[in-house]
């Protein structure tokens, strides 16, 4: 039983706002402080757009569900490239005017293009173990990309304050603590995901080679299970709450636990029977090869005590099984709720 993907892809993207000491009734296009707070309103919507559409996709799962938002980003972001192309020069110098523009188009590109690309890819995602990798790999990729064209936007408003003796003070709003928890949610939440979705996907290749009665892919998959559960077991020791919160931590754990447990213990009750059962039917076929007349009494005997014995560990095998099932069963359940939990608790609401 394998989850779903519960996280839009969230990307670092970062929210840029500065207070000027400047303080006047109307904006003043040769006042520097002002010219940095006009710079800065012009990519206003884009921002809160984005925050929008990051909540929504949290909160509504997939990320094709939300969809038509993040096409309003794309506009918005295009809208907001227009209100900065429209700014003049600030006395001949366009270099905070251009930084922004750089910094605006860096933020369509990544839209319109990796964020199109990480969305195509999250079904693929769930395929394998080095799919879903490279799945959480491409959004710390990009982040790094919106990161970066941050830094030199940031860069910019920075010198050109200097150059023109303006006092910056960061701004702590409302939209940019929001954007700010968003981006260290997903975080957050990738990490411990992966440790839960290795098991997940290990466990679902082992059902697969169970009923496909394959012992030794059986096997294999068992032994994998188990080094991915005291792997992600031992990894979720160095992961501290979230502010505070440890509830996604403990629900990774106990499933960690449960598949532990099971590919120690339980599944090799399920790989003895086959092998069991794949002794029976060879004495069987055996067996039914002989004519009566032809079948001594320790034949009998033997067959019939074989027969006994295989019943006995049908009954064994159908009980482990049952309880291997509905344990898989309760703890994925308690895995996607303690994540739909976290999720709607920590990811703001925003519209």
């Amino acid at each position: 039983m394998s989850p779903k993907l519960r996280r839009l892809p969230l990307l670092g993207f970062l929210f840029l706002s500065f207070a000027v000491s400047t303080h006047l009734s109307a904006q003043d296009m040769n006042n520097p402080g002002d010219y940095i707070g006009a710079v800065n309103k012009a990519r206003g919507d884009m921002d809160a757009k984005y925050m929008q559409y990051i909540s929504a996709a949290a909160h509504g799962r997939r990320a094709r569900k939300v969809e038509k938002l993040r096409q309003e980003v794309l506009d918005n972001i295009t809208e907001s490239r227009y209100k900065t192309i429209d700014l003049p020069y600030y006395k001949g110098d366009k270099s905070l005017r251009q930084a922004s523009i750089d910094y605006i188009q860096m933020c369509y590109t990544v839209f319109n293009e990796d964020y199109k690309k990480i969305v195509n890819i999250e079904e693929l995602a769930e395929q394998s173990v080095d799919e879903m990798q490279a799945y959480l790999l491409l959004q710390d990729k990009v982040s790094e990309k919106l990161e970066e064209a941050f830094s030199k936007l940031d860069h910019a408003t920075k010198d050109f304050a200097a150059k023109y003796n303006v006092t910056l003070v960061e701004d702590a709003s409302k939209l940019g603590a929001k954007m700010d928890v968003a981006g260290r949610l997903s975080k957050y939440t990738n990490t411990v995901y992966i440790f839960f979705f290795k098991c997940n996907w290990e466990d679902a290749q082992m059902v697969k080679a169970m009923n496909d009665k394959k012992v030794n892919e059986m096997e294999q998959a068992r032994t994998a299970l188990l080094n991915f559960a005291n792997e992600g077991l031992k990894g979720l020791d160095t992961v501290k709450p979230f502010d505070g919160d440890a509830s996604l931590v403990v629900a990774c754990r106990n499933a960690l636990k449960y598949y532990q447990q099971m590919a120690a213990n339980d599944i090799p009750k399920l790989s003895d029977f086959y092998v069991k059962e794949e002794e029976f039917d060879k004495l069987k076929k055996s067996f039914e090869s002989k004519g009566s007349s032809d079948r001594s009494k320790a034949d009998v005997d033997a067959y019939n005590k074989a027969v006994n014995d295989i019943n006995a560990s049908v009954k064994g095998f159908n009980q482990t099984n049952q309880k291997i099932n509905n344990t898989r069963t309760q703890q994925v359940n308690a895995w996607n709720e303690a994540e739909r939990k976290f999720n709607d608790e920590h990811m703001p609401h925003y519209r």
